[in-house]
């Protein structure tokens, strides 16, 4: 898909959550066929690093100001997440939405602009090597049995004993895009033997997605079965939602730890949690839950075969990262060029 310019006027670029000066500099450093609006008083203190939902308190005349500046936006950089249902009509300039994540399809569906005329590209790839290294991560902490020792020192208990390693296991990644050939290099690298399964294969090398065999989406029931790693890395779509239940869990080797990175709706939560109390599996390592934060009532923080992250795996030098990315679609929308990750509205990515 190709959008372009076609004005003679700057475009507007609104920048809709925090973004360090340095990053915002770059962005208005190419030159006078842009103009960079940024009001960082009106988006709120981030809470973290590349903090791209912190929460807002503006006044009525914060507010106003605010929609000043969405009804002047040619382009938007990331979401404004408090005028979301409106968006359109707030900001009826829009032509095109860079997003900071990569799973937008079931937002933009949500908010009802699948159909509009804006142009949404995510921010696919970005992410990929800090989600890789924490699947790592997660790994060796299972194979090297990083609960075991947490309980050990917080006992002052000194006992020698023995682990494995993750050479010659096998890991399967369950989705195949950026992140998860990213993830399969590195448990190549490690020595592992990894399997995939992608939506599409036809044609496809396994070498080239750095997998020793490749599965098309059906053949998810063979695959289970011969992994002491899942890693979930797929899409949030109407097919892969549920995609791992109670018979998927049963299917999987009673050694076998499960790696969530994608979605927490891709996983039957509580069939997970019946799975994990029971040792049908080994373990869990998750990055992302069905109710976001985590309910303090969860079983699931009180599981002691379970490693959880408060969907933070993916952070890292993210703005940088996305901001690079940004500007090369500046260029191309510039130049009415196709745009990088353009969302498909069909495949919800």
């Amino acid at each position: 898909m190709t959008a372009r310019a076609t004005s003679s006027e700057p475009l507007k670029i609104l920048i809709a959550s925090y973004l360090e000066p340095e990053y915002v500099a770059q962005i208005a450093q190419i030159g006078p066929s842009v103009q960079v609006l940024y009001a960082p008083e009106l988006l709120g203190t981030p809470r973290y690093p590349n903090d791209h939902t912190a929460p807002h308190q503006r006044t009525p005349e914060d507010e106003e100001r605010w929609r000043a500046l969405l009804a002047q936006a040619d382009i938007l950089y990331d979401f404004d997440v408090t005028n979301l249902m409106q968006l359109r009509q707030l900001a009826p300039r829009l032509k095109w939405l860079q997003a900071t994540s990569a799973g937008i399809g079931q937002l933009v569906k949500r908010i009802g602009l699948l159909d509009s005329d804006i142009v949404f590209t995510t921010a696919s790839g970005v992410h990929r090597t800090a989600l890789a290294e924490f699947c790592l991560m997660a790994m060796l902490f299972f194979v090297k049995q990083g609960f075991y020792l947490a309980d050990e020192k917080a006992h002052h208990h000194w006992e020698r004993y023995s682990t494995t390693t993750l050479a010659g296991q096998t890991l399967a990644v369950i989705g195949l895009g950026r992140v998860g050939s990213k993830v399969a290099e590195l448990g190549k690298a490690v020595g592992m033997r990894v399997i995939g399964v992608k939506r599409s294969i036809e044609g496809l090398d396994p070498a080239t997605l750095s997998v020793d065999a490749l599965y098309p989406a059906e053949a998810l029931g063979e695959v289970l079965p011969l992994a002491d790693f899942v890693v979930l890395i797929t899409p949030h779509t109407d097919s892969t939602e549920q995609l791992i239940g109670a018979t998927e869990l049963a299917m999987m080797k009673a050694s076998a730890v499960l790696i969530n990175i994608a979605r927490g709706v891709i996983v039957d939560e509580a069939a997970l949690i019946e799975a994990l109390r029971s040792h049908q599996i080994a373990g869990a390592a998750l990055d992302v839950f069905a109710t976001e934060p985590l309910p303090a009532e969860s079983p699931l923080w009180e599981l002691p075969n379970v490693l959880i992250c408060p969907h933070s795996a993916s952070t890292g030098n993210e703005n940088e990262v996305i901001t690079e990315l940004f500007i090369d679609n500046i260029g191309r929308y510039l130049r009415g060029e196709p745009l990088r990750n353009v969302l498909d509205h069909k495949l919800l990515y």
